[in-house]
């Protein structure tokens, strides 16, 4: 095999980053856009020891799964992986992805149900993050996603996966921004002003929080009159922030942020609980997929009487909240201050007495307290949980673990280890709080 060769490949699967998985002889070949059913002609584009990736030249059998795309723009966007695929299959596919992952990283052979659908597939996304650039000749400003494997910004008009006054907002940047002598990004040469633009969008009230990311460390008037602007043009902004970011680096949002009008928050409604969300405080994208997750987990603990409760890695503390009145005490620890500040808030507005927040790491945290908990909920970012936020967990935690994972792969190491460890692994579910792409949500509930 070389590169530029082309070959018939029958697509099998999908690999944990969306794309297509074909065997020749045991040797795997990673075609992107392909689905599990196609049979294709396809070229070779990259060619490493033991595995190669491929384009597609031709379907020339689609697979029943495969559906014509909503969106106009899904083959040049990268924000919806596998949107080509029909939406139950996609469902599938994901716990298959789930399984695969326990299998191949943790040794585990399990089924793994069906993953629980979002209530909404489209118009779901309620945090969109764009990256900003302009054309060099023109200085038309551009915002959009990337394209795949690029940092080629795309353009983007209409996305179907996000609320439409998002498209509204983002069209007035792009139209207005000039007036007020506002550039467009540009990575390579790192000059111009405007980064990104962030929206938080409340699906329980419809406001939109926005906040202008700039590469700059210090606030100009320009800046101040444009977020004004923003505000003044659309009754559902309740706030524009500007934030300040001047470094060269893949982290969009700096520590430094300003209110210049309006709130700094949206209010957002769980279950029966109200939130305030801030625009670098975490809170998930899909709110009525997180419903449902956060349903799964209150029922959980809810199997128990009145047990104490650990919330590590807790963000703005919605689990330890949610299940405040399933629970007899919370403790719930998150590192990012602004996300406690959010939290205490969030315990004055619901009027929740029985959960105590520590603006703390969570292996500092355990470290320094001796207290035992019924059950710990574990909901760290992608990259997982230390091995020693594991072990403290084991040892502070007398009956269950439920660990709450944005990645597969991360949750089957850590749930190898913890097995290892003395667990036994009761259930797990995945959910789809990310539709059309290959990201999966999954819970998983662990005896001690």
């Amino acid at each position: 095999m070389n590169i530029n060769d082309e070959l018939v490949l029958n697509i099998e699967k999908l690999s944990n980053l969306g794309f297509g998985i074909a065997k020749i002889d045991g040797f795997v070949v990673f075609v992107q856009g392909a689905c599990p059913g196609d049979v294709i002609r396809a070229k070779i584009t990259k060619l490493n020891k033991n595995y190669a990736y491929a384009e597609i030249i031709e379907i020339t059998t689609p697979s029943k799964s495969r559906v014509k795309p909503f969106c106009p723009m899904q083959k040049v966007c990268g924000a919806c992986q596998i949107q080509f695929i029909d939406y139950d299959r996609q469902l599938v596919f994901k716990s298959e992805m789930v399984k695969d992952a326990m299998r191949n990283i943790a040794g585990f052979d399990l089924e793994i149900p069906k993953t629980i659908p979002a209530p909404e597939n489209i118009c779901y996304r309620h945090k969109i993050q764009y990256p900003v650039s302009q054309t060099k000749v023109s200085k038309r400003i551009l915002a959009g996603y990337y394209k795949p494997q690029s940092h080629e910004i795309v353009n983007i008009k209409y996305c179907p996966i996000q609320p439409p006054i998002c498209d509204k907002i983002i069209e007035f940047v792009r139209e207005k921004a000039p007036l007020y002598n506002i550039s467009g990004y540009d990575e390579t040469t790192h000059s111009g002003d405007l980064k990104h633009v962030v929206l938080r969008v409340s699906e329980y009230s419809g406001n939109v929080l926005v906040t202008l990311v700039f590469n700059s460390s210090q606030k100009f008037h320009r800046y101040e009159k444009f977020a004004y602007a923003i505000y003044d043009e659309f009754e559902k902004v309740s706030g524009v922030c500007l934030n300040f970011n001047s470094k060269q680096t893949n982290v969009i949002l700096s520590n430094k942020s300003e209110c210049i009008c309006g709130d700094n928050f949206v209010e957002e409604k769980v279950l029966d609980k109200i939130f305030k969300i801030g625009s670098n405080t975490f809170f998930q994208v899909n709110p009525k997929s997180a419903e449902n997750i956060f349903s799964y987990v209150k029922n959980e603990i809810g199997k128990f009487e009145l047990p104490s409760v650990l919330d590590a890695y807790a963000g703005i503390a919605a689990f330890g909240i949610v299940v405040s009145n399933a629970a007899g005490a919370v403790v719930s620890v998150e590192e990012n201050k602004d996300s406690i500040k959010m939290a205490e808030e969030a315990l004055e507005i619901n009027n929740i007495k029985n959960v105590e927040l520590h603006a703390q790491d969570t292996a500092k945290y355990l470290s320094s307290v001796k207290r035992k908990f019924d059950i710990t909920i574990l909901d760290p970012p992608r990259k997982g949980c230390s091995q020693l936020s594991l072990e403290l967990s084991l040892k502070h935690t007398k009956k269950e673990i439920i660990y709450v994972s944005c990645n597969p792969a991360t949750l089957a190491r850590d749930l190898k280890y913890l097995c290892q460890k003395g667990c036994t692994l009761k259930s797990i579910q995945p959910f789809d709080m990310f539709c059309h792409t290959y990201h999966v949500e999954t819970v998983a509930v662990l005896a001690v």
